[in-house]
């Protein structure tokens, strides 16, 4: 509001408290809140005098001070008030003195009762002193008018200075400093009087008394005297004593351990000390202080305190200000109080030691002495310790404030060095924290450049202490544990500082209290610390290596204080405390946003730089912490500020990408987890590239390289065109954004070269050349002397000139700074950081094949070129050249380029003019004075052998015939050298022929001729060739020149061709006795030229080419027979190149034959018996290793030849011999199978074992990884091409087979039959591997041709084939279905074709019938559902076969599962073959005498039956009868034989579909008559069938069950006669089978309703009870309700009624004690009475466990009571079964009888009944009457407390009972009954 508004509402509510002073309170408050919100600078003085009168002015405002604050308003008034205070002494002759009086009250009443917070008490003394001065110089007092002045002020002066010390001593301290006018100086230390004491301290000394004595006499009175006539001598300067006497003596005494001797040597010194010097005296005092502790001898007191008296005396200490600064800071200690008690020593030389001179007047401590004496006087001694040691930090703090900087800076750096030596005593501890928290509160007042440096000292003691207290992890006290937080806010500093001092002399560490004084010191020390001047927080980037020391010191000490905090807030107990001190870090130093995520940028980032400029190791748990607290910070900015933070002129996602590549997992999770939090700023810049890396999130955290993947597929350039052109835009920019950040200067170089390292993959001429700058400056740094590059800066500009490359490359032709900038990269050769690449090897990688193709000009290629070969030729470091070569051999490059480097030195033009020449002159005399040149025509060897060297192994060179004219040329030069050129041309021979070979193959890479356009014969020189390898002793010259002529041979065949033997020659001779790998490939590559000439040549001389054949046969043979001496890793590419020359086609399977040859005549002879095996399959490695290197086309028809080769070898030896002598001469192709395999030169077991090995090896072969991988490479085409081979190869392994068939026949008498035998089953083999590769198209066919054939085994073989293929495959094509339903057809051939007598096969042919059931059962499984007619053929054949009794049952098996398989299939269409197919299954399951001895067998005959049942439901009815008796049959059977689980499955299959499928019609009757069969014959399978019944009701509908309720009745209780009718039948057979008929009649008792099921009951009911019937029924009865009351529960209750007279009755009469009848008329009456008894009291228990309904009445109650409780003792049956039934079922049926009852009135006779019971006379019985009155009180519980008075004297009886076992019995319910009870039973005893 406007000044004039504030003043006006003031004055109106100040005139309105004036009228009304009730509302006093009111109209203050409104005058705090006006004032609190505007400025009261603005109020005059009207206000105040209607506020000053009112009564009672004071006395609210204190009030309203303990709950607001009112210093607004005080802030007002005190000055006004203070005003009047002193401008009214004036007045106080003519005014009467009343007002005066008032504003002097007034004034001493706010001050004695308010109090003054918030600088108000500075104010009040400033105002105070300012006040007075300016009365007194404009008044000008007279001296009695001045001291009624100072009378009147002095009782406020002292009040003030009471209450508010520092406030006034720093008024009066920062005054002095202003103070110019000696008036006002005058007036000031009047004022100065009224605060300060006049008295002064002085040393006492007793001149009286006179000391001369041995100074090292024992005793120590005797060294006392001496001191002191010691001190006389030094006083009156007598003669005669050596001054070093007297000085060692004075210094001796001083170290004596007895105070009175060192007191009076101090006096001594003092007298002395103008001789000994002040150094020498204040040490040898400052030892003093040193050795003695007061707190353990106070008799040193004196001694003390006259050495501080000595120091305290100005002439010690005049004018040498160091010294004096020394001893203030040693002694500085003492100041801090230890101990309240003033008796003590210590306490009392705190106290004089403050009032010292040394100490008074010292700027750190002026003013010590009264603040501690006013503490001392005013406060409690339990609050001295911690007051005055606050007093002490506030009285330095305020000292340090008010000097001078200089010397407030030396005094820190003192305190500094105090407060960093070793602490050992309580008082150096106490000592320590007092002058650190004097220097936190001091840090804030220097100035720079002091301040950082100052405060990082400081930090370092604070930091240190915190490190030490978080590493130890001190447990917390349990006061501070229960809300730490609040106790430490109420603490006051002084309070923690006297409880840590408390905590020290206890001998404990003060754990708790250390870390609240160490982090109320952090806390100080925060807001303390003051920014830099230097304008970095503007910046974008807080960049280190850029900043001043200044700005680095502030940015480390930030760092420091973060990592300590966020250390202590996440491992220490006061957390709580650290996390504030981070909000006030944050606050302070980093309020705003933007600072705050540089700060944060820089802590993500700082680890990556090498030049460590803040010298700080940042970790990287540190750096994890701070990326999850930017993450959290992001997350509660707004959306300006997040918009702001990934903004271009942000550092923050910059930052976060370079964390992205992270070696470390979770510095990459948090990295990512900061940029989630980013990832909605559509609107940055880097929004694409966000947006891009959280979609790879789980990628970028697995990976650290995954970051440069996902930049690359985001810029690649062929997905973008794709995109919308807004989005590619956003792109463009986003990655202009990134590179400029790259460039920028003034961004950390670390930093860019972190961006670069993502951006590694996106490359472009863009990239390039936004980059080019960047590099420029780079560059220019990196050529200055000294370098001034830092180690990132290295590293960025390595990144910025890989960013040469093929993507970029266009960019050189464009612009020539590239081009430039790329050659100085390439000249700059220094190192400038050990064990980095110069410059100059990285630009060099950069020529990749790519870069060097993609620059179009071939000018800039022929430059670059020129300047690669110029840097070879200078270079000196090796990796320069290495790397050049590696370049040159990755580059294509046009030879005319080349030829261009290695002409000879061009001769000078001449001169046209007269002028010219002598210019010419005279610069060749200047250059030939600096270095000799080289003649014209000559050539530098050196330069051409290192071009030769990169050329001799070049492959990517254009139009390479260029070079060759340059080369001969250079060649003829070597042979003819000038007299000039003196150097050994060998290598240089040996160079050019490399590259000439190396451009014979570049022009005919297959060594054919080549067009006469592209080299002219006449150019290639081969004479020269030839004299190379004439006139050379040099081996490699002699390798070199024949691989050219090798070369030369397919290029100029005729040129070569009559030097082609003496060619072979040489190499016979020499080449192949080398073991190297040089001689090999000149061997290779002789093989590779020389070979196909000769071939080439043949042809040309003769069209027979059988001859060639047999020469190709002969070269193979060589080299096969040399194989075994070629090193094993030469041996394949040898024979690989070898038939790849002579072409695989038709020489493969001749290699392939041979290898087998040699490994049978000469590898398999010589290995021992032990190594064969291991000897073959190395062999067989290595021959499938040979066959891989070609196509599968020419493996397979490599295996085709060999099939066909293999049958025109004879069978044996004799035949072959006998054969070849009736032969005439052999013809070519004879001569070529001799060569082979010659049978004349072999024995008969080595013939055996080449075709057994050629047939094992075909396998091994067809079956290997990498021929399989090949087929399954190829694609459709090649699918197409192979069909014809694979079906030929098929039919030669079938031809094959059916010679071996026939030599394994004829031979089967022979030795050699099992030979044969198993050649036929390797056939074998070969035929599945085979057919692993056919398709289906050629394999079905086949199989159906092999099923034709005459041998079994052939015939199942196929059959096998065919099995496999149809389990394998699950789809088909429907042409395929219908060849595969052919086989039908011949598969029943198989099946139907009958054993003959006679025949040795039988065995064999039933396999293969059954193996031709199992096929037809696979295609109908297959293909029956859509083609069922075709499989009727097939059920009709099987069921003629089981109908067959003679049929072999394996056979019959294969045949059931069959029909199974069809019927289920077929279904409708099966019914015909019912009347055959049943009763044939159903023979065959009951004529079986083997049944149970063929599992398998009895497995399908149930199949087939379950199958048929399940499939023709309703069409089995006829069977039905004879189906449930052979289940019921086979159900018992399995279960007492144990047969297998599957068999038993089947069974239970058979039977749910027997009970699911039938309607109730027909199952019902036949279920009536089947028991009516078993019942008395086969009682044991009615379970089975019961189980069958059991399983068809519970599948009933209610309609049906209705329907059939009569039928099943009758069936049900004709079944439940089963016990009446078979009573003398053994119970437990008779109880199973009862069990079965009532589980099944409780199926349909649950399905009935109670309309339904009361009849059914009932009848039950009279069943029973039927006259002349048999009295088991009541067994069965009662067993049936006591299932029936289980499953029914409550419902029971409605049909229970008239149960209870009988029960009552039948538990009467089954009582011994009421009757000796028996029940039963059969000899195991009493077995069945107590079953009876059993099943009775179960049936009661249940009717009162689930009665709900109030169902025992008081009448039935009556009725079962007697019964049931007569029970008791009821011995039936004996001891045993008296216990079981008691316990089992009498008891838990009376306890539940008692809780249904409901009623105390019948308790109590049924307790009473009970206890009449325990004096039965029967120990037993007495017994089970406890157990019982135990049972009743457990149900009854607090209800049984009305019984328990006439219980007691029953249970007081039984305590004494004779039994021993009742009285214990007795004991026991007696304490449980206390238990249920609630309440000890001793006192009804």
């Amino acid at each position: 509001m406007e000044a004039s508004l504030v003043n006006t509402l003031a004055l109106q509510i100040s005139k309105s408290l004036a009228k009304s002073p009730s509302i006093l309170k009111e109209g203050l408050g409104c005058l705090i809140i006006l004032l609190q919100n505007q400025k009261g600078d603005s109020l005059e003085k009207k206000p105040y005098t209607h506020l000053s009168p009112i009564p009672g002015l004071i006395s609210t405002l204190q009030a309203i001070a303990a709950a607001h604050d009112i210093s607004p308003l005080l802030r007002y008034l005190l000055p006004h008030l203070i005003h009047s205070v002193i401008t009214d002494s004036d007045e106080s002759q003519t005014e009467e003195s009343s007002d005066k009086m008032n504003f002097s009250s007034l004034l001493e009443s706010a001050l004695q009762n308010i109090l003054l917070e918030n600088g108000l008490d500075h104010m009040v003394a400033k105002v105070l002193l300012q006040e007075y001065i300016s009365y007194g110089v404009l008044s000008d007092m007279s001296p009695d008018s001045l001291t009624g002045l100072n009378q009147r002020l002095l009782p406020f002066v002292r009040l003030l200075e009471t209450k508010y010390p520092s406030a006034l001593d720093s008024v009066l301290e920062g005054h002095l400093k202003n103070i110019t006018d000696q008036k006002e100086q005058d007036l000031f230390h009047q004022f100065i009087s009224l605060s300060m004491s006049s008295g002064k301290y002085k040393i006492l000394t007793d001149s009286d008394t006179s000391l001369l004595l041995s100074l090292n006499h024992p005793l120590s009175a005797v060294r006392n005297l001496a001191v002191e006539h010691l001190k006389e001598i030094i006083k009156t300067a007598q003669e005669g004593f050596d001054e070093s006497f007297l000085r060692e003596a004075v210094l001796s005494r001083l170290k004596d351990d007895i105070p009175e001797v060192v007191l009076a040597a101090l006096t001594a010194l003092e007298a002395y000390a103008d001789h000994l010097g002040p150094e020498t005296t204040v040490s040898s005092l400052l030892s003093l202080f040193q050795r003695v502790d007061l707190s353990k001898n106070g008799k040193w007191f004196p001694v003390l305190k006259e050495a501080i008296g000595i120091l305290d005396d100005g002439r010690l200490l005049k004018d040498n200000e160091n010294l004096e600064s020394q001893v203030v800071m040693e002694l500085l200690s003492f100041l801090v109080i230890t101990t309240p008690y003033p008796e003590y020593a210590e306490h009392q030389f705190t106290l004089f030691i403050t009032k010292s001179k040394l100490y008074s007047k010292h700027p750190l401590t002026k003013g010590w002495s009264k603040v501690l004496e006013r503490v001392v006087t005013k406060s409690h001694p339990s609050d001295v310790v911690g007051k005055a040691n606050q007093a002490l930090i506030a009285t330095m703090t305020k000292n340090l404030s008010l000097m001078e900087p200089s010397l407030k800076l030396h005094i820190i750096e003192d305190l500094i060095q105090v407060a960093g030596k070793q602490l050992s005593s309580i008082r150096e501890k106490m000592a320590f924290l007092v002058i650190l928290y004097t220097l936190v509160q001091s840090i804030e007042q220097l100035s720079e450049p002091h301040h950082l440096q100052t405060a990082l000292n400081v930090y370092s003691l604070l930091e240190a202490r915190i490190r030490k207290l978080i590493t130890k992890g001190i447990s917390m006290e349990v006061s501070l544990n229960e809300n730490p937080k609040s106790q430490i806010d109420n603490l006051s500093l002084g309070d923690i500082l006297s409880d840590y001092l408390d905590n020290l002399r206890m001998a404990e560490s003060g754990g708790n209290e250390n870390w609240i004084l160490l982090t109320l010191l952090l806390e100080s020390f925060i807001p303390a610390i003051q920014s830099p001047d230097t304008p970095f927080r503007g910046q974008t980037w807080w960049n280190p290596e850029q900043l001043d020391g200044q700005a680095c010191s502030y940015l480390r000490l930030l760092i420091r204080l973060f990592d300590i905090v966020i250390a202590g807030a996440s491992q220490s107990h006061m957390a709580f405390r650290f996390k504030a001190l981070m909000q006030l870090l944050f606050k302070v130093h980093l309020s705003d946003p933007s600072d705050l995520f540089k700060f944060l940028s820089l802590l993500w980032s700082y680890n990556y730089n090498l030049a460590d400029q803040l010298n700080y190791t940042l970790k990287a748990l540190l750096q994890t912490q701070a990326l999850y607290v930017g993450s959290t910070l992001v997350g509660a900015q707004t959306v300006s500020t997040v918009k702001q933070l990934v903004s271009s002129s942000s550092p923050v996602v910059p930052s976060l990408i370079v964390n992205l590549g992270n070696p470390i997992r979770e510095v990459r999770r948090a990295a990512i987890a900061c940029l989630q939090t980013l990832g909605g700023a559509e609107a940055s810049p880097f929004f694409p590239i966000i947006e891009k890396l959280l979609q790879s999130t789980e990628e970028i955290i697995a990976d650290p390289a995954h970051v440069s993947q996902a930049f690359c597929s985001l810029f690649e350039e062929s997905p973008m065109s794709d995109k919308p052109r807004s989005y590619r835009q956003k792109l463009a920019t986003a990655l202009k954004e990134v590179l400029r950040c790259g460039c920028d200067p003034k961004c950390p170089s670390y930093i860019a070269s972190g961006l670069m390292r993502a951006l590694q993959e996106v490359n472009s001429e863009l990239v390039l050349s936004t980059l080019l700058p960047a590099l420029e400056r780079l560059l220019a740094k990196a050529n200055q002397e000294p370098v001034v590059l830092l180690k990132d800066e290295v590293l960025l500009l390595q990144l910025i000139v890989r960013k040469y490359n093929e993507h970029s490359a266009s960019l050189l032709a464009k612009n020539q700074q590239s081009l430039e900038l790329f050659i100085a990269a390439l000249k700059a050769t220094n190192e400038v950081y050990q064990g980095l690449p110069t410059f100059q090897i990285i630009a060099l990688e950069q020529i990749t094949k790519g870069f060097f193709a993609s620059l179009s000009d071939e000018k800039i290629q022929q430059r670059l070129l020129g300047v690669i070969f110029d840097l070879l030729v200078e270079c000196k470091n090796p990796v320069c050249a290495q790397t050049i070569n590696s370049v040159f051999k990755a580059i294509a490059v046009d030879a005319e380029q080349v030829a261009k480097e290695l002409a000879p030195l061009e001769k000078p033009k001449s001169p046209a003019t007269v002028q010219q020449a002598r210019r010419q002159k005279m610069q060749l005399r200047k250059s030939q004075a600096a270095e000799p040149t080289a003649e014209a025509g000559c050539v530098n060897w050196q330069r051409v052998a290192l071009i030769l060297e990169l050329l001799q192994h070049k492959k990517k060179l254009k139009n390479p015939q260029a070079l060759v004219p340059s080369l001969f040329n250079l060649l003829n030069r070597c042979l003819e050298p000038l007299n000039q050129e003196l150097v050994n041309f060998e290598y240089t021979k040996q160079l050019i022929l490399s590259c000439l070979l190396n451009i014979c193959q570049k022009l005919s890479p297959a060594g054919g001729r080549i067009s006469p356009d592209i080299l002219d014969e006449e150019k290639f020189n081969v004479e020269l060739i030839v004299q190379c390898v004439r006139g050379s002793d040099m081996p490699q010259t002699h390798h070199h020149a024949l691989l050219l002529l090798g070369a030369a041979a397919g290029m100029f065949p005729d040129k070569v061709l009559h030097n082609i033997m003496p060619i072979f020659t040489f190499m016979g001779a020499n080449i192949m006795r080398l073991d190297d790998t040089y001689s090999f490939q000149v061997i290779n590559k002789t093989v590779q030229t020389v070979i196909p000439a000769l071939i080439q040549a043949d042809d040309g001389k003769s069209s027979q080419t059988g001859n060639v054949a047999n020469v190709v046969t002969k070269i193979i043979n060589v080299f096969v027979d040399a194989l075994p001496h070629v090193p094993e890793h030469r041996r394949l590419p040898i024979l690989g190149q070898l038939v790849r020359t002579v072409g695989p086609e038709r020489f493969l399977w001749v290699l392939l034959l041979l290898l087998f040859k040699q490994h049978v005549t000469k590898t398999a002879s010589t290995a021992t018996n032990g190594d064969k095996e291991a000897v073959l399959e190395r062999d067989a490695e290595f021959w499938i290793s040979v066959c891989c290197e070609f196509e599968v086309e020419e493996q397979l028809a490599s295996l085709i030849n060999i099939l066909q080769y293999l049958p025109t070898l004879p069978e044996d030896k004799e035949e072959g011999q006998g054969r070849n002598k009736t032969t005439r001469k052999k013809t070519k192709e004879e001569e070529t199978a001799e060569l082979l395999f010659s049978v004349e030169t072999h024995t008969g077991k080595e013939l055996r074992h080449f075709k057994f090995l050629s047939v094992s090896f075909m396998a091994q072969l067809l079956a290997s990884n990498s021929l399989i991988g090949k087929v399954a490479d190829c694609d459709e085409v090649a699918q197409k091409s192979l069909q014809n081979l694979e079906q030929s190869l098929l039919e030669e392994v079938l031809r094959y087979i059916n010679t071996v068939a026939h030599s394994v026949e004829e031979n089967a008498d022979k030795p050699t039959a099992k030979f044969w035998r198993v050649l036929l089953n390797k056939s074998y083999d070969v035929l599945d591997k085979v057919n692993a590769l056919l398709p289906t198209e050629t394999f079905i066919p086949v199989i159906r041709g092999l099923m034709s054939n005459p041998l079994p085994s052939v015939r199942r073989k196929a059959m096998d084939l065919l099995n496999n293929k149809l389990q394998q495959r699950l789809q088909w094509e429907e042409g395929q279905v219908e060849l595969l339903l052919e086989l039908i057809e011949e598969l029943m051939s198989i099946v139907k074709r009958k054993r003959k007598k006679g025949e040795d096969d039988d065995d064999e042919q039933a396999i293969n019938r059954q193996t031709a059931l199992y096929s037809l059962k696979l295609l109908c499984r297959s293909f029956g559902a859509g083609h069922q007619q075709s499989f009727v053929p097939v059920l009709s054949a099987a069921v003629d076969l089981i109908t067959d009794e003679e049929e072999e049952r394996n056979v019959m098996g294969s045949a059931l599962l069959c029909i199974a398989e069809v019927t289920s299939t077929i279904k409708a269409l099966a019914i015909p073959q019912l009347p055959r197919l049943m009763p044939a299954v159903l023979k065959t399951l009951k004529d079986r005498k083997e049944l149970l001895s063929n599992e398998i067998f009895l497995l399908s005959a149930v199949t087939a039956l379950q199958r048929v049942s399940e499939t023709l439901p309703h069409f089995i009815s006829p069977y039905l009868m004879d189906i449930l008796l052979l289940v019921a049959h086979l159900g018992r059977i399995t279960v007492s034989a144990g047969q297998s689980p599957q068999l038993s499955v089947r069974l239970t299959s058979l039977q749910t579909t027997l009970a699911t499928k039938l309607a109730p019609r027909v199952l019902l009757p036949t279920v009536t008559k089947c028991y009516s069969k078993l019942v008395d014959t086969h009682q044991s399978r009615l379970g089975p069938l019961m189980d069958i019944l059991k399983e068809h009701i519970g599948h009933m509908e209610s309609e049906q069950l209705n329907s059939h309720q009569s039928e099943l009745t009758a069936f049900f209780l004709k079944a439940l006669d089963f016990r009446s009718e078979h009573s003398e039948d053994d119970l437990e057979k008779t109880n199973e089978i009862e069990g079965h008929v009532i589980n099944c009649l409780l199926v349909m008792v649950l399905k009935l309703s109670e309309v339904t099921f009361r009849p059914l009951f009932f009848k039950l009911f009279d069943w029973c009870k039927t006259e002349d019937a048999s009295k088991d029924r009541l067994l069965t009865f009662y067993r049936l309700s006591d299932c029936i009351a289980d499953k029914l529960k409550g419902l029971f209750i409605l049909f229970a009624g008239h149960l209870v007279k009988p029960i009552s009755d039948l538990l009467s009469q089954t009582n011994l004690i009421k009757t000796d009848e028996a029940l039963f008329d059969s000899e195991n009456n009493t077995e069945k009475s107590c079953l009876l008894l059993q099943y009775i009291l179960d049936c009661l228990h249940k009717i009162f466990l689930y009665d709900t309904q109030r169902f025992v009445s008081k009448e039935r109650a009556e009725a079962l009571m007697m019964p049931l409780v007569d029970q008791l003792e009821n011995m039936l049956g004996g001891e045993e079964k008296f216990q079981t039934r008691v316990t089992e079922h009498l008891i838990p049926g009376i306890a539940q009888f008692s809780v249904a009852i409901g009623d105390d009135s019948q308790w109590k006779p049924l307790n009473y009944q009970i206890l009449l019971k325990t004096r039965h006379s029967s120990p037993e019985v007495r017994f089970a009457a406890l157990v019982m009155l135990l049972e009743l009180a457990g149900k009854l519980r607090e209800n049984y407390m009305v019984l328990l008075p006439e219980t007691i004297p029953f249970l007081a009886e039984l305590m004494e009972d004779e039994c021993e076992e009742v009285e214990h019995q007795c004991q026991r319910v007696t304490q449980q009954l206390e238990v249920i009870l609630g309440e000890p039973l001793q006192s009804y005893f």
